[in-house]
């Protein structure tokens, strides 16, 4: 008997063990991906690569905050990369050709350029949410049909040319756009310190607020969410429009990076960013992630893909290792899922005994 006890402890143990692990991979496999290509790869770590995976990182980052909120309540956004590409080359037209109104062009400056982008970005992912949670669509339809819409919007707008150039004229008004992917504080580029005070909100909004506890909440159990009293439809919406917004401000720095806009930007993003958010712990049935677990995510995705080009491995090759690593952040989700249903149950049994 005493016997039995030790080996059910020890597999109990065991099974915690295991658990743990599985919530921590992102952070392991961050650990394993930088010694393999320190070892493979000659200066890996030197300054000018680290500037360059940094600015990756927080692209990969952003777009994944705002996919992280919608995983969180059991949704999906396949749109993010054509609304990235959308909200780039908006501000691309807005910078080289201005707003026409009646027969005058207005031409608007940087700082308005960057609030109506983002408008435009947080509206796309407003319109996924009502049709998610209005009229009940599927997140995975409603969003695939966002897709294809905001990538023929961005073709249209140039007819499928590239808006060029974006630096503005010191007449107009409307100079400075490359600072926001080129510019630095402190020795750090612009983009990594949105990453991190769009991290530290988002960090803040699901730990401290209601509408935290709601997205939690509903991607646990929706209907005994809806039972409590939460807000599901407003909850999904805000989710989307979250996700939209951070699509938005990727696409703006993209452009600004380049100093130019090309309507296929972010193109295949959306995978990148689902394979971050899962990487970092999130589980895609919903109600289990964190922000911080997805920024890790995200710096794994980043010296991965920036890792394979320094190696010389071709782009063809990056992407069946991209599908491997999606493929198996999926599998991992499901094992830590059926992991902690053992624990659970192992737990149950220890209390009854």
């Amino acid at each position: 008997m005493l016997n039995a006890q030790k080996s059910k402890t020890g597999k109990n143990t065991e099974l915690k063990i295991q658990s743990i692990l599985m919530k921590g991979r992102a952070f392991i496999a961050l650990i394993i991906v930088t010694i393999i290509f320190v070892l493979i790869v000659p200066n890996f770590l030197n300054k000018t690569n680290l500037v360059v995976m940094t600015k990756h990182v927080a692209i990969y980052g952003i777009l994944a905050i705002g996919m992280t909120f919608v995983i969180l309540t059991g949704g999906i956004d396949l749109s993010v990369g054509s609304v990235a590409g959308l909200c780039a080359m908006m501000a691309g037209g807005f910078i080289n050709y201005g707003i026409a109104i009646g027969s005058n062009t207005f031409y608007p400056s940087i700082p308005m350029v960057i609030i109506l982008t983002l408008i435009i970005g947080t509206l796309c992912g407003t319109l996924n949410g009502i049709i998610i949670a209005k009229f009940n669509v599927a997140a995975f339809i409603a969003t695939l049909g966002m897709w294809y819409i905001a990538r023929g919007f961005a073709q249209i707008r140039s007819n499928g040319l590239t808006f060029p150039n974006l630096v503005g004229r010191e007449e107009l008004g409307n100079t400075g756009f490359p600072l926001l992917g080129a510019g630095s504080f402190l020795g750090i580029s612009y983009s990594i310190w949105i990453l991190i005070i769009l991290s530290i909100i988002a960090i803040f909004t699901t730990q401290k607020l209601p509408f935290g506890r709601h997205v939690y909440a509903i991607g646990g159990n929706e209907r005994a969410a809806r039972m409590s009293g939460v807000s599901i439809d407003k909850t999904k919406i805000g989710v989307y429009a979250i996700s939209g917004f951070c699509s938005a401000i990727v696409g703006l720095i993209i452009a600004s990076q380049l100093v130019a806009a090309h309507p296929m930007t972010g193109e295949s993003y959306e995978m990148t960013a689902i394979a971050a958010v899962v990487l970092g712990g999130a589980s895609l049935a919903g109600g289990i992630g964190s922000i911080g677990g997805t920024i890790i995510g995200a710096f794994v995705i980043g010296i991965l893909s920036d890792g394979l080009v320094m190696a010389g491995v071709s782009s063809f090759w990056q992407q069946v290792a991209k599908g491997v690593v999606i493929v198996l952040a999926v599998i991992i989700d499901q094992v830590q899922r059926r992991l902690e249903e053992h624990v659970a149950l192992a737990q149950q049994r220890e209390e009854k005994e």
